[in-house]
This record gives structure tokens, C-alpha cells and sequence, in this order.
């Protein structure tokens, strides 16, 4: 019966998109999720960051929210994770460019749950910063035209970003808060992209955050707590849709 009801409700998401009339049907894979920001090399993937993902993401949907780098995990897990990553790379043949990875690991090893030849997406790249005060897109249009950009290191600063779920169905009106949240210590930024007036949707149907809160600090442990308690500082006024109805014929 729960299959049922899922697979009739993505089915009605993908007839509202128009999208395919094919869905793929996969086990869940348990396990703490990563992700991997890299660059691809002559074939040889080069790890720019890894990203911790400290909330539990188990279902029923998968909703991403806090992104913290450096990974707190044991070297050989890092290990592990970028090796089984070019192994991935290499098998779609990417060459050189950016790549987006996500993965899971759990005691039998590393999952990978996305390659994508891009960087990442959203505002979230704010959350990464090189040698100098470089940004990620500075860096990756030094290497499109032809610098070795790989003795760039990240900075050694613990940073994160955190992007804010949607709490609940309906129509943007207005958030409170935003300068208690800047307030937090090792806060850097609260940029809030909704919209007043904006349709707003929970997944599974919605794909979209509210915007996304920015932290820097010594550890990775300071950049998560930072994050919690700017999130915490955010009151978002969702006013209920009123259905749309069909006059009389």
C-alpha cells in the first residue's frame, strides 16, 4: 500500500511537469551522505571539498539542508570516498571539468548517488573560498582558460552552508529575524530568496529553499552550531493557498 501511494503520487508530479512517464524504482541505501566538490583533470580528479551532510537523511523524502567542510570523518573514509569517486569518474569518461558527487557510506563501503559534470548548485558555492580570497567560480574560469589551478588549495578556515527547508505549503508573505540570525557568531550571511507573494511547495512536489545561511569558523563543529542557531532565529510568515475553483457553466 505505501508503494502504491508513492509511486501514484511521483506519478502525478511527473504529469504536472511534463516531464517523463518513466519512473525508476531503487532499494534505499542507508548510510551517513557526503558530497564531493571536484575538479577532473586530465582524467584525475582533483577533491576541492567534502562536504559533511550532519543531518540524518532517512526518508521518506530526502531533503538537503546543512553542508559543513572539512569532513569530520577518518581519513580512510575520505580516502575511501574519493577513490570510489574517479572510479565513477572514469567510468562516464569525464575528462576535465568541474564535478558535483554525492554518495553514501555505511559499513559496506561507499555508495555513489550522483556524478555530475557541473559544480555545485545554488548560492552554495559561497560556502567555498581558496588561497587568496579566491571563489570557487573564480577558480574554475582560471582553469576554462587553460591555468593549472591545481596547486589551489581551499582555505583553512571550516565552512558551511545550510539551505532553509521549507516548513510548510503556501504563499510566501514575509520572514522575520534576518539580523538576529546575521548576529549569530560565525555567521557570514543569511541571503533569503523566496519572494513575497511566491507559491511555495514541500517536497516531493517543491524543489526549492527559502535561501541559504553561511558560516566560517575554526571547526567544523562551530560552522554546524552556527548554522542551528541562526536557523532558529528565522520566523517565516507562509500564509495558507485558498483552492482555485471553477465558476458554474
Amino acid at each position: 500500500a505505501e508503494f502504491a501511494t508513492a509511486f501514484d503520487r511521483i506519478r502525478r508530479i511527473l504529469e504536472s511537469e511534463g516531464g517523463s512517464d518513466e519512473i525508476q524504482v531503487e532499494s534505499y541505501i542507508p548510510g551517513r551522505e557526503f558530497a564531493l566538490e571536484g575538479l577532473v583533470v586530465g582524467g584525475r580528479l582533483l577533491v576541492l571539498a567534502l562536504f559533511d551532510k550532519p543531518d540524518p537523511l532517512e526518508g521518506p523524502f530526502f531533503e538537503e539542508t546543512i553542508y559543513v567542510t572539512p569532513s569530520r570523518e577518518p581519513v580512510e573514509v575520505q580516502d575511501a570516498i574519493q577513490s570510489t569517486t574517479q572510479r565513477a569518474v572514469s567510468a562516464l569518461g569525464l575528462t576535465d571539468g568541474p564535478v558535483h558527487a554525492e554518495m553514501r557510506v555505511n559499513g559496506r563501503g561507499v555508495y555513489m548517488l550522483e556524478v555530475a559534470a557541473r559544480p555545485i548548485g545554488g548560492l552554495c558555492a559561497q560556502a567555498l573560498r581558496f588561497a587568496g580570497g579566491m571563489s570557487f567560480e573564480e577558480l574554475l574560469l582560471r582553469f576554462a582558460v587553460g591555468e593549472d589551478v591545481t596547486g589551489i588549495k581551499r582555505e583553512a578556515a571550516a565552512s558551511g552552508v545550510m539551505m532553509v527547508p521549507i516548513p510548510a505549503s503556501g504563499i510566501y508573505r514575509s520572514v522575520e529575524g534576518v539580523e538576529d540570525a546575521r548576529a549569530v557568531p560565525h555567521v557570514t550571511d543569511v541571503v533569503i530568496t523566496a519572494k513575497e507573494g511566491q507559491r511555495l511547495l514541500q517536497l516531493p512536489e517543491g524543489s526549492s529553499y527559502l535561501g541559504f545561511l553561511f558560516a566560517r569558523a575554526e571547526l567544523p563543529e562551530q560552522v554546524e552550531a552556527a548554522l542551528r542557531r541562526a536557523h532558529s532565529k528565522l520566523r517565516f510568515q507562509i500564509a495558507t493557498e485558498l483552492p482555485a475553483l471553477r465558476p458554474g457553466v
